[in-house]
Formats: structure tokens, sequence, C-alpha cells
């Protein structure tokens, strides 16, 4: 009680003139490392442990005696997770833990708009403030390597260029109300199946060039408070505790001062979460160790084990005091800011960014013979079960307790009100409607079989002026889904035979699409309109039918390149997915066989056309891009390359359009992609307009990452700007040189 009354007496001593008598680590004219070195001078060894390991499911303990508050951390990079029990997943059973869901990250990244990034992470962070939470466990940055990954829909793409000009606002947007970002999974987490075991063999130029960089600016851009270790290997070392990845790169090379947190259960070894770079350990289970015991959470790597070996005499307080230093530095940009606003909770704004945010990405991928938008019908069909299935729960840590989603079927009919719309089931696939304890949503249970379910649609579809079939994936395990891979690249529950029997009964079909990942279309052809329609949160019926009515003109731009075969995809093409076990040991070794090239860049290598490029989107306007120039046709080696590009809105409506900035090099040392993006900018024309738009760029846009050195190189010789609404292949090109002096540099 003395302690309790103590820190009383010091915190109200920050009142008017009693300030001066603070304590250094409880005056706030202090700077804030003065502040740490002070607190930690005051810690007892106890106490110094205590913080670098969890209390409960989410919370690590503060110091009490010294007014620290816990630290409460939550899932996830779409929506505040629902609060659970102290020790296990079970739902605590609040009635105030309901939040907006956002859409998924790749739905936010599909909208190529970094200023919605911004706002996203302002929004999300307004409603964790409300909820008592300091650090958000997202946004995922992870690249998107092969379709199959199940837990790409949390990520940002394909692209490193891409994810980190999206990943920076988020965080900054985050981080701007007080709330940290705890950016992961770090690093080479790009499948899920067996990702415990999985140890990956990669080159260093992939990942420097491919695997990093939206980490790099997540640390070095951006701020990032906070880093999650991922669950995977890399050069036979858990990431949660890798030398290389953690004391080399992330705070040796790029200075990173925030805490290092394991993913759920990710610490497996005391001695290496010591010396390599872990700062905070958090469990899965009711202790990480052994369920079950008394002193749960005392059984952790870096609890009771971590002070017995200090208590021993084989490691010193040097090791601890660097992890407590950045805690508290952690609590200081956190629970210890007074300075934090209010937060919001399920507010009109939050409703509307995440509406916003689900209209610009949603994507359109085919519209022949303009069946969208839909006008003048007066028969309407809906089919699929993803038209009535709630997709804001499943899919893993992110799965979501919602005030509200609107479904599709809900958002047509209200849309489309004065039409008669009917519904057909057409497949069942899952209908199971809860996770963890959150049990919401229609139900879902049919017992017709697939002919009959079949017959129904069809019959139906004939009698419709426009069918909408809303299909997909799902948050079930093996789909879109935490934990495991998709067993397959095609659409479950015999989705394909029943798209070719709707369109040969009414030609008018429009298939929406409900993903985080692309999907085979062995009917693409034969279907007029395509749309990708993502997992768009709790928006998602409002958002699809103002897309599918015409209210908004669709300016969504693909994240990810989605191949027409599974086996043009590098990771499938060269056999390095899933990997292979290694003799007499549970550890499989997955080889990125195919390097740096993956995505687009494969395609390009390979001249594989894919079914829809990366960048790839569709207006109901047309745009023209023409007059590509540069404001010099020699760089020098420290200068800088203005290129401009005009593009016209040649339609008859208003809409947005990204243009797209790629560099080819045309002769290098080492091999090199066709080209790479290096810039991208969206913006929104009345019909008939035209405007300029500007990309300048400098040597890092030219470099690649040289193993022998391990520095980027900007090679002299002639270079190729390509300006373009996707990766497609375009004539809009211009060459320029950079001048004779080789350039090499740590810092690009």
């Amino acid at each position: 009680m003395k302690n309790y009354i103590l820190t009383l007496v010091l915190l109200g001593a920050s009142v008017g003139s009693q300030a001066q008598s603070l304590p250094v680590y409880l005056d706030e004219s202090k700077p804030v490392e003065q502040r740490i070195d002070d607190a930690l001078a005051r810690m007892t060894l106890d106490e110094k442990i205590a913080v670098i390991h969890a209390q409960s499911k989410f919370s690590s303990p503060g110091v009490k005696r010294l007014g620290f508050p816990d630290l409460w951390t939550d899932d996830g990079p779409h929506g505040v997770r629902p609060d659970v029990l102290w020790d296990e997943w079970v739902q605590a059973g609040q009635t105030n833990d309901s939040c907006v869901a956002f859409p998924a990250l790749t739905c936010l990244t599909a909208t190529w708009n970094p200023c919605l990034s911004k706002l996203y992470g302002e929004s999300l962070a307004e409603e964790a403030l409300y909820r008592g939470k300091q650090v958000m466990l997202g946004p995922g940055v992870n690249i998107n390597r092969t379709p199959l990954n199940g837990r790409n829909f949390e990520y940002m793409g394909e692209d490193p260029w891409l994810a980190s000009r999206m990943v920076v606002p988020y965080i900054q947007g985050l981080q701007s109300k007080g709330i940290a970002a705890c950016v992961k999974h770090y690093a080479l987490n790009n499948d899920e199946e067996y990702r415990h075991q999985v140890n990956v063999i990669v080159s260093d130029r992939a990942l420097h060039e491919i695997y990093l960089p939206a980490f790099k600016a997540a640390v070095q851009e951006a701020g990032a408070w906070a880093i999650m270790g991922s669950y995977n290997l890399y050069q036979n070392q858990h990431n949660c505790h890798n030398k290389t990845l953690l004391n080399k790169i992330l705070k040796q090379d790029w200075g990173f001062d925030g805490v290092v947190i394991s993913d759920w259960g990710g610490c497996h070894n005391t001695e290496e979460a010591i010396t390599n770079g872990l700062d905070l350990e958090f469990g899965s289970w009711t202790d990480g160790l052994t369920m079950g015991a008394t002193n749960a959470y005392d059984n952790y790597y870096l609890a009771l084990a971590y002070k017995k070996l200090i208590q021993e005499g084989k490691y010193s307080t040097k090791e601890l005091d660097e992890k407590v230093r950045r805690v508290l530095r952690l609590f200081y940009r956190t629970t210890m800011n007074r300075q934090r606003p209010f937060g919001f909770l399920c507010s009109e704004s939050h409703y509307e960014a995440a509406l916003k945010i689900a209209q610009e990405g949603i994507v359109l991928l085919k519209n022949n013979r303009q069946v969208l938008p839909v006008k003048n019908a007066k028969r309407i069909l809906v089919v699929g079960e993803n038209a009535i299935k709630m997709m804001t729960v499943g899919g893993g840590s992110s799965s979501l307790k919602v005030q509200k989603e609107i479904l599709p079927l809900d958002g047509i009919k209200a849309r489309f009100a004065d039409a008669e719309v009917d519904y057909a089931r057409g497949y069942v696939g899952d209908t199971i409607q809860s996770y963890n304890g959150v049990t919401i949503g229609r139900s879902l249970y049919d017992l017709r079989s697939a002919e009959e379910l079949t017959a129904e649609a069809v019959a139906k579809a004939k009698k419709a002026d426009v069918v909408i079939f809303i299909g997909g994936l799902n948050k079930s395990d093996y789909q879109d889904c935490e934990g495991h891979d998709r067993k397959a690249y095609g659409l479950p529950y015999g989705q394909d035979q029943l798209i070719e029997a709707l369109v040969k009964a009414n030609p008018n079909l429009v298939y929406v699409n409900i993903s985080g990942n692309a999907v085979a279309m062995p009917w693409a052809e034969k279907v007029p309109a395509i749309v990708q329609g993502w997992f768009v949160g709790s928006e998602a019926g409002e958002a699809l039918a103002s897309v599918l009515a015409g209210d908004v003109n669709p300016s969504g731009k693909l994240p990810f390149t989605w191949y027409a075969r599974l086996e043009d995809c590098g990771a499938h093409a060269t056999g390095s997915y899933p990997g292979t076990w290694r003799e007499g040991h549970q550890i499989i070794d997955e080889t990125y066989k195919e390097d740096i090239f993956v995505g687009y860049r494969w395609t390009d290598k390979q001249n594989i056309k894919p079914l829809f490029p990366f960048g790839y989107g569709l207006s109901y306007t047309t745009f023209e891009v023409s007059n590509l120039r540069a404001d010099k046709r020699e760089m020098t080696a420290d200068g800088k390359l203005t290129i401009s590009v005009d593009v016209k809105n040649t339609g008859s409506i208003a809409g947005a359009e990204v243009l797209q900035l790629y560099i080819s090099d045309s002769k290098s040392s080492q091999p090199r992609p066709v080209k790479e993006l290096k810039g991208f900018k969206k913006v929104t024309l009345a019909p008939g307009e035209t405007q300029q738009v500007d990309f300048t760029i400098d040597r890092s846009a030219l470099s690649f990452y040289d193993e022998q050195t391990g520095k980027w190189i900007a090679e002299p010789g002639e270079f190729v700007a390509i300006v373009n609404n996707s990766s497609a292949p375009t004539k809009n090109r211009i060459r320029f040189i950079l001048s004779s002096k080789t350039v090499q540099s740590n810092n690009l």
C-alpha cells in the first residue's frame, strides 16, 4: 500500500509549482532519454525482468511502484480485436468491445492512395485509444510470394516499393495518436503452412531488394515504435531471436530504437533471446511453455530462466538493461504520454473512412459490353454464399467483433430498392459463423444438394436482367486464414461449375470475387464483368453496391499479379514452395529459387502473360497517357531526374487513374528485372480534363543490392523510364543516362 501512496504523491506533484520536486523520470520537462536513465536506475532486478515478458494474453506489466501503468497490446491490423480472458483465448464477454472493421490491408493497398493509408491509421488509433490499448499488432508487410499464402489478405501485396509507400503513412497516422504500431512479421514470413518450422534460404540480394524494404521504410521513415518477430527461421535461427535480422540489420544498420516483440509463442530459447535482439516476450498458451503452471508467466524464456542466469553470473545486466531501456522508451511514447487524445469507438467518421477505403480499393477487372454499372435493371438476381456470409469473423488473429457488417445482399437490396432483387444460394461452403466465441450473423445451414442449388440459381437467372454472383474464398482454414495455406489455386465448393451454368443461362453475369488472394478463373473469357471485392469490413455491402451501381467510379488497382495458372508464379514454377523436410529434423528448408523475381518481375522475365497484371484496374471512364518526357537526358550520380507525363480523362464521367513509374536497366553486371516500380500517383480528373503528373527520382531508383560489398550500387549507363496504368507493356518509354561515375552507398 505504501508504494501506491508514494506513486500518487509523486504523480500529484506534477501540478503547479511542485513540479520542480519531481523525480527526473516523472518530470515531463526533461528529455526522454534522461528520464529513462533515471527510471532504469530506480528499478530492481525483479522489476526489470517483469517488464520484458507478458503477464496475460495481451498485456505486460508496468512498474507500479514507480507509477508506470501496464502495457496493453491488441490485434490487429484491420480493427481492434475483442477482449479475451486473462489467460485464455475465450472471449471476455464484454459489451463495449465491438468495433469498426476496416478493409483488409490488401484492399487498402489496392487504393494506391497513401492519404487513405494515413486516414486508416488515424481511425484505427482512435478506436484503440477508446479501448485502452497502447500497441496495435500491425500493419503486416510481408511479400505476396505465392497466392496460396493464407495470410496474404493481411499484407500489402507483392511489390516492395508499393508496400513501403503504403505502410509509412499508416504508421504515421497510428502513432500520431500515441498508439504504437507493431509492424509484422519480421521477416520472410511468406507462407503459413508449418510456419514454426520453415527455415528460409534466400540470397542477400533478394532479402534486401524484395523482403526488407517495407520494414526498412517502417523503421527509418515512419519511425515505428515496435516490430514483431516472425515464427519462421532464417539462417537456422528463429526470427524472434535472430542475430542477423534483429541485431545486425534492424538495430545496427537501420538504427531501430523501438521494441522487438515476439510473435505469440515465437520465442524458443532463453540464451538466444538474451543475446539476439528480443526485447519483449509474449506467448500463446497460459505460460507459453507448460500449460497450467501456477506461476504461469514466470516460466517464460525471458522470466525466471533469465533471472537465474544473471544470478549465477553467466550474464550481467548489460543485455537486460538494454531491453528494459527500449521498453521504457515505449512506455514514454504510449502509457506515460499525457498528450494522447481521447479515443472514439464506432464513430460516424470511422465508418466513413472504412467506406471510402473500401470503395477506392475495389478493382474492376473486366467489363465487356458495359454490363457495369447496373442501370435500369428491373430484375436482379444475387447468387452466392458470400453475399450473406460475414467476413469480419474468422481468419485468425484479425477476426473481429463488429458493431455492424452490411452484407452484400443487404447492400444491393438497399441500393436497388426500385428493382426486384432475388437471391439464390448457389452453393454451400462454410456454414460456421463464429470464431473464438464471437457468434453473429444469419444462419447459413442449408441441406440441399449441389444439383438442387444449381438448378434453383439457373432457373432464376433465366428470368433476371442481370445476375450478380458473389463468391470467392472465405476466412476458413485452408482459405484466407492464419495458420494454413490454401491447398489449391481454384475456387472451392464447385463454384466454377456454377458460374459456367449461370453464364450459359444469362450472359449478363457479374462475378464479384471476395478474397485476399488471386484465384484461378478458367471461365474468365465467358464472363463479361469481373470485380475484385476483397474483405472490405463493416461497410462491405454499401461499398460493393455503390460500385456496382456506378455511384462510385472504381479506381482500385491490383497490388499483386493475378496469374492465369499457379505454375506461372515463380515460387511454384521453380518447385521451391513449400520446401522440403530436413532429414532427421522437424525443419523445412524452403529455398527461394526465384530469387528477386517475384510477381511481375517473374512474369516479365519469363514472358508470361498473366490473367491480370500487377497494378491493373479498369474504370467506368477511359484515360489516355501521353507526352512522356524528362527534364534532362543525363542524370549525375548525386543528382535527380524529373519525369513528366500527361494523363487525360477521355470519357464522359469523372474518375481517378493511377500512373505508375517503372525503371528498366538497359545493361547491368547483375541479372535485373525487366522493370521495377519506383513511383506512382493517383489523380482524379473531370471528363475531358488533362493533368501533368511528375515523378522525381534519384540514384536509389536505379540501384541494386551488391552481395559482395553489402552495399547498394547504381551502375552508370542507359536506363529506361516507363509510365503506364499497370505493369503491362506500353510504348510510353523514355531513355536516359546515369553519368559514368559508379555510386555505392549503405544509406540508399
